[in-house]
Formats: structure tokens, sequence, C-alpha cells
């Protein structure tokens, strides 16, 4: 559940940050391409969170057998 939850907040950060950078970069042109761009780069955001979900628990996998073969 702990795990569930942490991929939640991890995409839901992504999303925001995504968001955030699309609609800056948007609001340059005008105000409808930010809102546009705010919702691509909300979008892409949540994509790059769930790829990076897979690799960081791959990390935590690996330095958690570094650690057993060290004891």
């Amino acid at each position: 559940m702990r795990e569930r939850i942490q991929q939640v907040l991890r995409r839901a950060k992504f999303a925001a940050f995504g968001g955030a950078i699309g609609g800056a970069v948007g609001g340059i042109i005008g105000r409808n391409a930010a809102s546009t761009a705010a919702g691509v780069g909300a979008m892409v955001g949540a994509t790059l969170a769930e790829k990076v979900a897979p690799a960081d628990s791959f990390r935590a996998r690996l330095s958690r057998d570094s650690t057993a073969d060290a004891e």
C-alpha cells in the first residue's frame, strides 16, 4: 500500500512540474497556447513518472542486494 501511495505522489509531482513548465513555455506564445502546453506538459510529466518508478525500484533492489552481500 505504501508503494502505491508513493507512486501516486510521484506521478502527481511530475505532472505538476510538467504542467508548470509547459504553461510557462506556452505562455510566451499566448493564453490558449499556455493552457494547451500545460495540459500536454502534465501528461508528459505523468508518463515520465511511470517510466522512472521501475528504475527507482531496480536501484533500491540493487542497493539492498549489495548491503546483504557486505554482511
